[in-house]
């Protein structure tokens, strides 16, 4: 028996150039409320971010933000339930280590703020503007007011480009996970830790989760599901893992 959903957002519920979830997906989210199915959004975007997006149900969420590294609950707003810092010596090191790599701009996410060093113009307006986050600027990653909770490396010629150089050094000490793509992220926690705890908050049995994604940053969550869904718009080596397949998360749902 289903009894909650976790879905990632880029690419599998926002899927190509959309900034607004579907309407439909609001009154499957209220429909299966009633019947005591639980909702959650699990992404590397922050909690803002994604209370505008889910705007006409927001107070009504659980949200595992940030790749699993923050959880909130339902409310308005809803209280912080975990947060899994990084070490800010190690933390700040990879800061300097993408910002040494050409054409990368590196991202830091605190609770609920994305603060930004640019090296160019034009990842501001991207992330405040377009992704809807909460923005801050930094003249260096050492002045960070608050704990990591996920360091991402923008990258403009590709992700998959870059992680070969830049991922290796940090095995051991963070998960790195291709994110989107242009975005690399290094979090301690991913997002099976995020469902792990929200699981545990809400006594629910991960065989009882259904969950969909589309990436790599994806896996964790997908592999505890009892019942995982990957978009047919998934990267081609990660469709030999999952059988079940789907084009729109609504499409599932209804069916619930």
């Amino acid at each position: 028996m289903i009894r909650l959903i976790v879905s990632d957002i880029d690419g599998t519920l926002l899927q190509g150039e959309s900034t607004a979830l579907d309407p439909e997906l609001f009154v499957q989210i209220r429909r299966l409320g009633e019947k005591g199915v639980r909702f959650c959004p699990a992404s590397g975007r922050q909690y803002s971010s994604l209370r505008r997006l889910f705007a006409p149900v927001a107070g009504e969420l659980y949200y595992l933000c940030e790749n699993g590294a923050v959880l909130f609950g339902p409310g308005d707003p809803g209280p912080m339930l975990s947060r899994t810092e990084m070490e800010r010596s190690r933390a700040l090191e990879l800061c300097h280590a993408i910002l040494d790599m050409p054409r990368c701009e590196v991202l830091i996410s605190g609770a609920n703020t994305s603060y930004l060093c640019p090296k160019e113009g034009d990842i501001v307006p991207l992330i405040r503007d377009f992704v809807g986050n909460n923005v801050s600027l930094l003249s260096r990653p050492e002045e960070m007011p608050e704990p990591f909770v996920k360091v991402s490396a923008y990258c403009r010629d590709g992700a998959k480009a870059v992680e070969p150089r830049l991922a290796p050094p940090w095995r051991g000490r963070f998960h790195a996970a291709v994110a989107g793509e242009k975005w690399l992220d290094f979090t301690l926690a991913d997002k099976g830790t995020g469902l792990r705890r929200l699981c545990a908050a809400l006594g629910v049995p991960l065989e009882d989760v259904m969950a969909f994604g589309d990436n790599y940053n994806d896996l964790p969550m997908l592999k505890l599901a009892g019942r995982a869904y990957l978009m047919e718009s998934a990267a081609p080596e990660l469709k030999t893992r999952f059988p079940r397949r789907c084009r729109r998360v609504e499409e599932v749902l209804a069916k619930l």
